[in-house]
Order: structure tokens, then sequence, then C-alpha cells
């Protein structure tokens, strides 16, 4: 038995691997950034942190993008039938955050005045580890629901007899 609403392979490894990349490149350069004295010139690091962040974040934006059209809808189907309202009100936040995200870094790079680029900078850090640390409770709740309960948790998945393929499992 596999469980119903557990993302593939590639798409945990993809997101989780885009994520560690985002928050660890975020935090070195916030660390650089305001580590330093401020009269002081900015160091070649940031820069390439910066890209690193850049590609980083595209990427994370396709892994949204692809849990938007499978993972999400499935799991508002299955929160319904299976109780797992914890399971969706994470998951809600986790795409009001994403969205949060992609707005404060499109704006942070090319809309922002001087005036308003450090708030609107330190919004978009604050978010970021507000996102991590929700997808962290996000999965341990995905464990402790179906650690709690077996029955909800672990269902097998029927052989598909009209031919007809799950969109979830086209992902796979």
């Amino acid at each position: 038995m596999r469980h119903l609403h557990r993302l593939p392979a590639w798409q945990r490894r993809t997101l989780y691997g885009a994520g560690t990349v985002l928050l660890g490149s975020g935090v070195a350069w916030l660390a650089l950034r305001y580590g330093r004295a401020s009269d002081s010139l900015p160091l070649p690091l940031e820069a390439w942190l910066m890209r690193l962040h850049g590609v980083a974040g595209f990427v994370a934006l396709f892994c949204f993008g692809v849990l938007a059209a499978a993972h999400v809808p499935q799991g508002l189907r299955l929160s319904r039938r299976m109780r797992w309202a914890g399971q969706r009100s994470s998951g809600l936040w986790l795409c009001g955050l994403a969205g949060a995200l992609a707005l404060t870094g499109y704006l942070l790079y090319y809309f922002a005045p001087d005036v308003v680029r450090p708030s609107l900078g330190w919004l978009h850090s604050g978010v970021g580890v507000a996102m991590a640390a929700l997808i962290i409770s996000h999965r341990r709740r995905l464990r402790s629901t179906a650690s709690s309960n077996p029955a909800s948790g672990e269902i097998a998945r029927p052989a598909a007899a009209s031919g007809r393929q799950d969109a979830h499992r086209g992902f796979e």
C-alpha cells in the first residue's frame, strides 16, 4: 500500500532541493550583507548568491506550478473526504506564502524603489523562513495523521480499469 497523496520522488527531491538552496543562499546573503560594516563595499560572493537564489527561485516556481496542477486540487478533495483539515489549512497557507514570495521577489528585482527596498527585503526574508518552517510542519502533520489513523493515511490504489490515468499519477 502506498500513501494516496504523497508527492512523487522527483517532485519531492526537486522541491526540497530548490527550497534548501533558496533558504541557504538567502540566509547566506543576509549574513554577508548585514554582517559587514555599512560603509564597506559589497563582496563579489553577494552577487553570486543572488544569482543562485534567482535560479533556485525559478525552479521553485516550476515546482509550485506542478503542485498547483495536481497535488493541491487532490489534497483539497481528500481533506474533505478524509478529514485532513490540518493538512488543508497548512497547504493553503503554503500556497499563500508561495504567492507572497513570488510577488515580493518580483518586486525586489524589478520595481522596488530604494526607499521601500529594505522593508520589502526583510518581508521577503521573513516569509521565506516562515515558509520553510511551515513545509516541515505540513510534512509532520501528514506523518502524525497517517500514524494515528492508518486507515485514513494509507490507501491502496486500485488498478486503472478504464484506462483513464489519474491526474496525480501522471507526474510520476
